[in-house]
């Protein structure tokens, strides 16, 4: 197995000069851009062009991450040459909310296979129902296969998001490449470290991930109480105060949910995935300490998944709000993912609107605010 990385940066062009010359029907092209690339794809097409046999998948961000720096305006990717673990691709549009559990459905079906040992999904971060896209995914394949990704990010700016769809940014669209065979090693690890406040609170009335009520009073009317001053900077200023949402009383597991859009006529709330009915949510807040031992904890569970192996690829991924809130700590997070893997390890990633990853065990849920790592390496 052999990895590389490079960073694509406006006014010196790509890092490596020469690129590495490893394009095979077992290499994988791992690429995370700012959200205006979709008007100016040059430097895309450009790395490309030299990889023509070789797998592409990536997304639009909200920060991309390269080893233990961050970077706007830029692409952050790594290539990466499997000895024996095949690789497959699959898209499906989704344009509308509605959309969500079917893109899952199909993307699943095109890669399910009784050798599929994983599966890096990327979606379009504003049309698309986290939730739905993954219970979609689950709905074909048996537990035991590995699904983790991420929804694309546009800063704190919620206008436009991409994900490679044939080698070009387009919206719209989810993408996902499956992992094929006994070599494929995938670690997983998604941790939080957000702190709650205030009471827990019944959701009252909700549709899929449209928040209306919670007990019984406008969902906008409460955040804005609690946001101050900070209210008309909404639906950004809202990831700094997530919900974590659980079943009942009864339930030990919480997801953190965090908004996207805010209705004002209708006094609602747009989250990345869903609010249910009936369910118990709790306002929460950052930690600053928490959230980077919380990147360090995801780092741990990967290894305690695949064991340690030095020739590794980490993805991460984590919540814009995470990087709102760390602001000029945010390069703590990655720096901890870091000294937590095996050494050498090569860590690209980005800053997302939402996280894909099974919460510890079992199959994958949709998170928010987490620092959410996958990694790939391969048995001998």
């Amino acid at each position: 197995m052999e990895i590389h990385t490079l960073h694509y940066d406006r006014k010196k062009g790509w890092s490596l000069t020469a690129q590495p010359s490893i394009d095979s029907h077992r290499t994988l092209i791992v690429l995370f851009g700012a959200s205006s690339f979709i008007e100016s794809a040059n430097p895309i097409r450009e790395l490309l062009a030299n990889y023509p046999r070789s797998k592409v998948i990536g997304c639009s961000t909200a920060g991309e991450i390269l080893g233990t720096q961050i970077f706007d305006e830029s692409v952050s990717a790594a290539i990466v040459c499997f000895d024996h673990t095949d690789l497959r691709m699959a898209s499906a549009p989704a344009r509308s909310v509605e959309d969500s559990f079917a893109a899952g459905q199909e993307i699943a079906q095109q890669l399910n296979d009784s050798e599929l040992r994983g599966i890096l999904v990327l979606s379009d971060g504003l049309g698309v129902n986290g939730s739905e896209l993954v219970r979609g995914v689950n709905s074909q394949i048996p537990p035991s296969v590995v699904v983790t990704g991420g929804l694309a990010g546009d800063g704190d700016r919620f206008q436009r998001t991409w994900v490679l769809q044939d080698g070009r940014p387009q919206s719209g669209f989810v993408t996902a490449v499956g992992f094929y065979g006994d070599h494929a090693r995938i670690g997983h690890g998604s941790k939080g470290g957000w702190d709650r406040f205030g009471p827990e609170r019944r959701v009252t009335k909700s549709k899929g991930n449209v928040l209306f009520e919670l007990d019984g009073r406008p969902a906008l009317q409460l955040y804005k109480e609690y946001l101050g001053d900070r209210a008309d900077g909404l639906p950004a200023t809202g990831l700094l105060f997530p919900l974590a949402v659980r079943a009942d009383h009864t339930d030990s597991k919480s997801l953190v949910r965090t908004i996207l859009a805010v209705n004002e006529t209708e006094h609602s709330l747009t989250f990345a995935g869903d609010i249910p009915e009936g369910a118990l949510a709790q306002l929460m807040k950052a930690n600053f300490d928490r959230l980077v031992q919380g990147a360090s904890e995801a780092a741990f569970s990967t290894q305690v998944s695949t064991g340690v192996d030095s020739c590794t690829l980490a993805i991460a991924i984590s919540c814009v709000g995470r990087r709102l809130v760390l602001g000029g700590r945010t390069e703590e997070e990655i720096e901890a993912t870091l000294e937590v893997l095996p050494k050498g390890t090569k860590q690209i990633g980005f800053y997302s609107y939402g996280e894909l990853s099974p919460f510890a065990t079992g199959t994958c849920d949709l998170h928010n605010q987490t620092m959410t790592l996958t990694t790939l390496s391969e048995a001998a």
